[in-house]
């Protein structure tokens, strides 16, 4: 019997390298999931073109147009589940969310953050880690709640940092593991394997 295939949205404000590994992973039948929508706060994101050229539906949601946060992730929210969503993925979208969006989807909205959580929230990620001075850096897929880079952590990937990293260099190798460890969660909340027990989150 086929498995039912995750309806899922990506938000993304960039160039969307995490999501054509997502959809990738998707084509390929490794992940059962399907995209309905791709949303960017950003006019001229290039994962909207990458999108597109996929055949998936996008949308350009302007800020401009709402007064506050709140009413954005409103009608956020609303563009989401009048497509069926039923999992939201952030994949470099640069907005904090509100409980607008995410009480209407509760445990049901991920991200994946460039550092091992909860060290090193925010931007500059691996600037953070190299100024620190830590030996191992790596990525974070989470839940998402209100805070920044806050919410329970489903799976981590660890990178050495080596001697002569740069913040470039750095990024760069982390990100090969973005592409591998987030289609993976995907599929393991597609598989209904993954459970969160407060702040834990446990994978079947």
């Amino acid at each position: 019997m086929a498995t039912e295939l995750l309806p899922i949205g990506i938000l993304v404000s960039g160039r969307g390298s995490n999501m054509e590994s997502i959809a990738e992973a998707i084509d390929s039948g490794q992940v059962p999931a399907s995209i309905k929508i791709v949303i960017s706060d950003k006019q001229e994101a290039r994962a909207l073109e990458l999108a597109a050229k996929r055949g998936i539906k996008t949308l350009f949601l302007n800020p401009k147009s709402y007064p506050t946060r709140e009413a954005y992730d409103e009608a956020l929210a609303a563009i989401l589940k009048k497509e069926g969503v039923e999992l939201v993925v952030l994949a470099g979208f640069m907005r904090l969310l509100t409980n607008n969006l995410l009480d209407r989807f509760e445990n049901r909205v991920i991200n994946i953050h460039p550092a091992l959580l909860p060290a090193f929230p925010g931007l500059n990620a691996q600037r953070q880690a190299l100024e620190y001075g830590v030996k191992f850096s790596g990525c974070t897929v989470h839940f998402v709640d209100v805070g920044m880079d806050s919410g329970p952590i489903i799976a981590q990937t660890v990178v050495p940092i080596l001697e002569d990293d740069t913040e470039e260099t750095l990024a760069k190798r982390i990100l090969v593991e973005e592409h591998r460890l987030y289609p993976k969660v995907v599929k393991w909340i597609a598989e209904g394997r993954v459970k969160i027990e407060g702040r834990r989150v446990r994978v079947d």
